[in-house]
């Protein structure tokens, strides 16, 4: 059965997508710890992101610098925080989030709640400056 990240990967359950390449999809986390924490994962459906093979997981971490710089471009901030937990979707993922201090990364931290309009807003300034960074 298909991961809820594949459905969003197939166009099945809608995105706020920020970049994509043949292998991998990035887009906005819908439950943020802050404005452009982002999710990125591979079109290849793993659960265990140390399952990927050693290439694959290494296309996976230079995508993501390329995401987390745009993010980081986007939303000015100290750094861009990586985080890999993967216990509540069974699918290989990599959480980028612009941080100030440390505890910007804690996830028992409160969720922002977004309108669309912000997400849609927050999705096109990450992706604007991820294509600016592919030329």
């Amino acid at each position: 059965m298909a991961t809820i990240f594949s459905k969003i990967i197939a166009g099945e359950i809608p995105s706020y997508k920020v970049a994509e390449n043949d292998k991998f999809y990035a887009f906005l986390d819908i439950n943020p710890l802050v404005k452009g924490h982002t999710l990125v994962v591979p079109k290849k459906e793993v659960d265990y992101i140390f399952d990927l093979e050693d290439d694959e997981l290494a296309e996976m971490h230079v995508f993501s610098k390329s995401v987390a710089l745009a993010i980081q471009k986007a939303f000015p901030c100290k750094k861009v925080g990586e985080a890999v937990i993967g216990l509540e979707v069974p699918h290989a993922h990599i959480h980028l989030i612009p941080i100030q201090k440390e505890s910007d990364m804690l996830f028992s931290n409160p969720k922002l709640s977004l309108t669309a309009e912000e997400f849609v807003s927050i999705a096109d300034a990450i992706n604007k400056a991820w294509v600016e960074g592919q030329k």
